[in-house]
């Protein structure tokens, strides 16, 4: 979760008054900030591109009309933010949601109201394509920055994880440069993503079973709590990833890593009433067990969530991330732990924040 005060976790339970803020950063330089009257960000881990953000404007004097306004335009970008106002004489607490390509304007030229959608930065990864092919080696992070500074030379990336020694991997002409980001973590047990102040983040997936959780989200007086449901299915859950890497270029033998659910209390325990149901993932950058493994057991963990999965609907919370644990307490009283995996914030002074997890479980 993003960090924030106590006071601003405890004011979202209570009746307050929300700030937003939406700033657009022309390719003149010129900063402004937007009026605007609606709009939100959504956030979901399962997408390539994790954050997209709408925006709504009453002035339609923000329509690029002249090819003046169309140059400072293509390649702007926004910053959006949503926080709490304290009232005077304090200043309001902000969370970052995310920083945006305009990639659309569009809206009434006379009478608005105009809409602006944005994507996160990591589209100016994928939409690079790459021109000739691309040779990536090394460790995961000198690759990935590598690949990613190649669209973005000033980009910012932060590493959270142990990094890994790869196989050399090219990449034909055409292909996507964030694909290959992602492949390369891969090799790591790690994935890669924008955060909510544009900068790129390498990091592992927390494990539900060892994470701490960051919120509550309850249905008592005083709670954040709405509604909730809960759904399981079998469909594209996997209990067994085998690894498999294998590198002619450098002359390394095959690697391979099998993992499973080794869980005797999991519902998709391998060999258990569920069975085996193995998938299989490959790449030329795995050159080594240890490699293999760290894959296998990403892609496992990825691949056995989906039997449990929620959509809770609560207070908004804009510090939220995809991977945080949150605590669900239901109206019976019972309660779970929930892994958030997608979400949308309004930047309205209404609505709620719909929350979908990819796992869950009962929690004493």
């Amino acid at each position: 979760m993003y960090p924030v005060s106590d006071r601003f976790l405890q004011r979202l339970a209570e009746s307050h008054r929300v700030a937003t803020r939406v700033q657009l950063f022309l390719t003149t330089g010129e900063v402004v900030d937007l009026e605007h009257t609606g709009g939100s960000v959504t956030v979901d881990r399962g997408q390539a591109i994790r954050r997209t953000c709408t925006v709504t404007v009453a002035d339609p004097s923000v329509i690029p009309r002249t090819p003046a306004d169309q140059l400072a335009t293509y390649g702007a970008r926004l910053r959006v933010s949503r926080g709490v106002d304290y009232g005077n004489p304090d200043q309001p607490e902000m969370v970052p949601l995310g920083v945006f390509r305009l990639d659309s304007v569009d809206g009434d030229v006379n009478e608005g109201p105009v809409n602006l959608q944005g994507v996160d930065l990591s589209a100016c990864v994928a939409d690079d394509k790459l021109t000739e092919p691309w040779t990536a080696t090394g460790t995961v992070v000198g690759a990935v920055t590598a690949l990613i500074q190649r669209s973005l030379p000033d980009a910012d990336i932060i590493s959270l994880i142990d990094d890994t020694i790869i196989g050399t991997r090219t990449f034909d002409a055409a292909g996507d440069p964030w694909a290959g980001v992602q492949e390369i973590a891969s090799a790591a047990g790690a994935e890669v993503y924008a955060n909510a102040d544009g900068v790129f983040v390498i990091s592992q997936l927390p494990d539900l079973l060892e994470a701490e959780p960051v919120w509550a989200v309850e249905a008592v007086e005083g709670g954040v709590y709405i509604q909730a449901n809960r759904a399981m299915s079998s469909e594209k859950v996997f209990n067994g990833i085998l690894a498999t890497g294998e590198n002619t270029a450098e002359f390394a033998p095959p690697v391979s890593w099998l993992a499973t659910d080794d869980d005797p209390g999991s519902p998709t325990y391998w060999g258990g009433p569920f069975g085996r149901r193995p998938d299989f993932y490959t790449s030329s950058t795995l050159t080594t067990e240890n490699a293999c493994q760290q894959a296998a057991v990403l892609k496992l963990r990825q691949a056995k969530t989906p039997n449990a999965t929620g959509d809770i609907s609560s207070l908004p919370n804009p510090a939220l991330e995809p991977g945080d644990v949150i605590r669900i307490t239901h109206e019976d009283g019972t309660r779970e732990l929930h892994q958030v995996a997608a979400f949308t914030v309004p930047l309205s002074h209404d609505g709620d924040l719909p929350i979908s997890t990819i796992s869950a479980k009962e929690d004493a």
